[in-house]
């Protein structure tokens, strides 16, 4: 679906699958989703939508939780020997502020080898 600038419009919520649809959305149009663009509020939508689905008995994987797998693949990313109590966001906006880069951006970037590295390890796992 295109706009007539020939962008890339989000989709209604009923056509997304899961929360990495949702996410693909939301970078397409950050500001409609995310309050001044900031990854502590992208954190809290994350987590309000793994809340609604335990509530309603929806089976959710829920990647970007405190202690989540995107957590567990971001820390020696970002080369963090521990953990961070503080959480992703704050750890991403951190990086980003050190690098000169939107925190974002460097979030969906992330966020894309995170993705290819899921990949990688499901190809290696299906042989």
């Amino acid at each position: 679906m295109t706009s007539n600038t020939g962008l890339p419009r989000p989709r209604p919520l009923r056509e997304l699958k899961d929360v990495h649809d949702y996410l693909d959305d939301v970078r397409l149009r950050p500001g409609i989703y995310v309050r001044g663009r900031s990854l502590l509020h992208l954190q809290s939508i994350l987590y309000g939508y793994s809340v609604a689905c335990e509530i309603h008995g929806v089976p959710v994987v829920n990647d970007f939780g405190h202690c989540g797998p995107f957590s567990e693949w971001l820390w020696p990313r970002l080369g963090m020997e521990y953990s961070s109590a503080l959480g992703w966001a704050v750890e991403i906006e951190r990086a980003s502020e050190a690098a000169g880069v939107e925190p974002l951006d460097m979030f969906f970037g992330l966020l894309d080898e995170f993705r290819a590295a899921r990949a990688t390890t499901a190809n290696h796992t299906a042989r």
